[in-house]
């Protein structure tokens, strides 16, 4: 049974790259959409030179670096925002004007500061990720059932440990959705940044691809982007259920 369910979730997308492949050999689609076949030949290729693997260990060093320093940043400027109300008003207007700004755009800056190369896209990937984790992670605090906050204190427990025995699992869910979401921006905004002023990694690889004309080159590094992304993704949803396994608390309403 889970044979045939996994078979018929497959064969949308097996039916559009034989269409996709059909269609290409039949001259119907334009030459820069290279046929699958033509893409597993260059990933194939770049894959025993060495040139692909190389690309995406460096490009996910910068994505996993920039992740970790802005995911890590995010959750606990977003715990202490939740619980200090002072802490809270001071970064909540920094927020709200910096985050509607296309971090892109801060890629010159980090240029002009950092130099060409990996401590600039390291930079512009940590903030990115920043504010999508900061966010859920400062309302995931303040979302948390106050009755379990209540029992602990009323059980003698130092603040400490109501913080980081109470406050902080009912809050994990949250805060999970969060680094979700700015794991999937770190992987957007390095592709940018390679794109624009990488000279190595996958985006280099892409933008290498398209201007000598080897449109399969620029698909593979596409593909590879999306398969550490993909893993990564997965990865991350695996240390989710390990950390909530049993979990039940913090998905009930806030008591008034």
């Amino acid at each position: 049974m889970n044979a045939r369910l996994a078979l018929e979730k497959l064969i949308v997308p097996i039916g559009l790259l034989l269409l996709w492949e059909a269609t290409q050999r039949a001259g119907v689609l334009p030459t820069y959409l290279s046929s699958p076949s033509s893409i597993v030949a260059a990933l194939v290729e770049l894959t025993e030179s060495g040139e692909l693997p190389a690309a995406m260990a460096l490009s996910l060093m910068r994505a996993y670096a920039g992740f970790f320093i802005g995911a890590g940043l995010g959750v606990v400027l977003g715990l202490i925002a939740g619980l200090s109300q002072g802490v809270r008003e001071f970064i909540d207007p920094l927020v709200s004007f910096l985050y509607p700004i296309p971090k892109i755009t801060f890629l010159l800056i980090f240029l002009l500061i950092f130099g060409l190369g990996t401590p600039s896209q390291i930079a512009l990937v940590a903030l990115a990720v920043f504010f999508p984790v900061f966010i859920p992670s400062r309302y995931a605090v303040q979302s948390v059932n106050q009755l379990y906050v209540w029992s602990g204190q009323n059980m003698g427990a130092p603040p400490m440990t109501v913080f980081f025995r109470v406050i902080v699992p009912a809050a994990a869910p949250v805060l999970f959705a969060g680094l979700r979401v700015g794991l999937a921006h770190s992987f957007v905004v390095l592709f940018a940044s390679e794109l624009i002023g990488g000279r190595s990694g996958l985006g280099f690889l892409i933008v290498d691809g398209e201007e000598a004309v080897r449109f399969d080159i620029m698909f593979v590094g596409i593909v590879g982007f999306a398969l550490i992304g993909f893993a990564s993704d997965r990865v991350l949803m695996a240390l989710r259920r390990s950390a909530l396994r049993g979990q039940a608390i913090g998905t009930e309403e806030q008591l008034v």
